[in-house]
């Protein structure tokens, strides 16, 4: 929710007190700081399934799965990183202020506050704390994993046949919603990162539909379903079934694949006219 579709997307906007709220979930993930994070996701996303990609399905399920952690990383994802716009999270106080402290905050949040809560306010035993604290973030991790290897090899692809990344229901339940991951790829700059919302294994877009209520987050961008319906007919595998969707096609050019979000600068004209924006209560 927060370093994949506010951060690397930029699918919507939030306040201080939800930055700060999200910038927290992250470190107590311990998936590397969000700058680094998003950076390397962005280049996933534009550079997909080639040397480019950090995580490339092409090198097989472990190495997209944990493998590229552990080894150093091609040349193309460093030389093709470079050409990433990150200009908007240099200019976030709390994304720069959690990489300059990253290395202090980590193990605190990570580790040490998992750990001492339970055993401090309802005196579980302190080893066991520990162990369970650890399980949590091994479950995260992997959870978080999947989406890299498993949803982009196993799962059907309604919206584009000819890319790896897939539908796939169980990583979805697991990874609360970011399994959608063929439409996801189709369409990144949308806020529910899949054609549908919460009732579809997808807790994240609910969460940010709870706090779009509240006025913590607003600018909620996604898609008509005329474009979902254009582009599926267009190059999906066939297994999208329509219903309840306007049959009339009111723009003829779809977006382009190699886009790592909004804001990205090869995003066409066309591409932003066709996308919807909800909750847009403020410019800025």
């Amino acid at each position: 929710m927060g370093a994949h579709r506010l951060w690397a997307h930029k699918t919507y906007k939030a306040n201080l007190p939800l930055r700060i709220i999200l910038a927290f979930c992250q470190t107590l993930a311990f998936q590397n700081h969000i700058y680094e994070w998003v950076r390397d996701h962005r280049v996933h996303h534009k550079f997909t399934d080639t040397d480019a990609d950090p995580h490339n399905s092409q090198r097989g399920f472990f190495f997209s799965h944990m493998g590229w952690l552990i080894i150093k990383k091609h040349k193309d994802v460093m030389v093709r990183g470079a050409t990433v716009d990150m200009s908007d999270l240099k200019q976030d106080g709390v994304v720069m202020f959690q990489k300059k402290y990253y290395m202090i905050l980590m193990p605190f949040c990570t580790f040490m506050l998992p750990t001492i809560i339970p055993w401090y306010f309802w005196n579980e035993d302190l080893l066991t704390a520990w162990y369970v604290s650890m399980f949590r973030y091994a479950w995260s991790l992997h959870s978080t994993w999947l989406v890299n290897s498993a949803a982009h090899i196993y799962g059907m692809k309604p919206y584009d046949k000819t890319m790896s990344p897939t539908e796939n229901k169980l990583v979805s339940a697991l990874a609360i919603g970011e399994g959608w991951h063929n439409y996801h790829h189709v369409f990144p700059w949308d806020y529910k990162a899949g054609e549908f919302g919460f009732n579809r294994y997808n807790i994240t877009a609910g969460t940010i539909d709870l706090f779009s209520k509240l006025g913590w987050a607003w600018d909620l961008k996604t898609v008509s379903d005329d474009m979902i319906r254009r582009r599926a007919l267009r190059t999906g595998d066939g297994s999208k079934v329509f219903e309840n969707v306007a049959q009339t096609i009111t723009h003829t050019d779809d977006p382009q694949d190699t886009l790592w979000g909004w804001g990205d600068k090869d995003m066409s004209r066309d591409a932003v006219q066709c996308i919807r924006q909800f909750n847009k209560l403020r410019d800025d």
